[in-house]
């Protein structure tokens, strides 16, 4: 994993803002894979059932904190008897380094997958440096 992204620890209760949220259902940690440039990271989190108006992204302190609501889908007229597919909130979180631009960070969902775009802050990027002959 990039030196700038790190998980954090999967917690068994959700905070926002220090304050609790409970919800009944299944939690999962999204499936992500994480992309490396010169310039930045791509993060891309597997989250089916997320739309943008039910994926929440926080950054508090060094803390990247992503979570998705899926509601479970109801269909008038009729009442759940048997279930094979498991349907769950999404939460997952990964502690930022000073390396990653804050103020630049970009996020998008389509098809069930979150894409951010963590920009590198300028001191972070590689630079040439020249050699001046004396």
């Amino acid at each position: 994993m990039p030196t700038e992204l790190k998980e954090m620890n999967k917690q068994e209760v959700l905070t926002h803002n220090g304050a609790e949220q409970t919800r009944p259902g299944k939690v999962f940690v999204p499936r992500t894979d994480i992309y490396e440039s010169q310039d930045h990271l791509l993060l891309l989190a597997d989250m089916p059932g997320v739309g943008q108006d039910s994926v929440d992204i926080t950054l508090e302190r060094n803390i990247l904190t992503i979570h998705g609501r899926v509601d479970p889908p109801e269909f008038e007229g009729y009442s759940l008897t048997y279930s094979e597919y498991g349907i769950g909130d999404y939460h997952r979180e990964f502690a930022l380094s000073n390396e990653i631009d804050r103020e630049g960070i970009q996020a998008s969902v389509r098809n069930g997958v979150l894409r951010l775009v963590l920009p590198k802050s300028r001191s972070a990027m590689p630079r040439k440096i020249t050699v001046e002959a004396e």
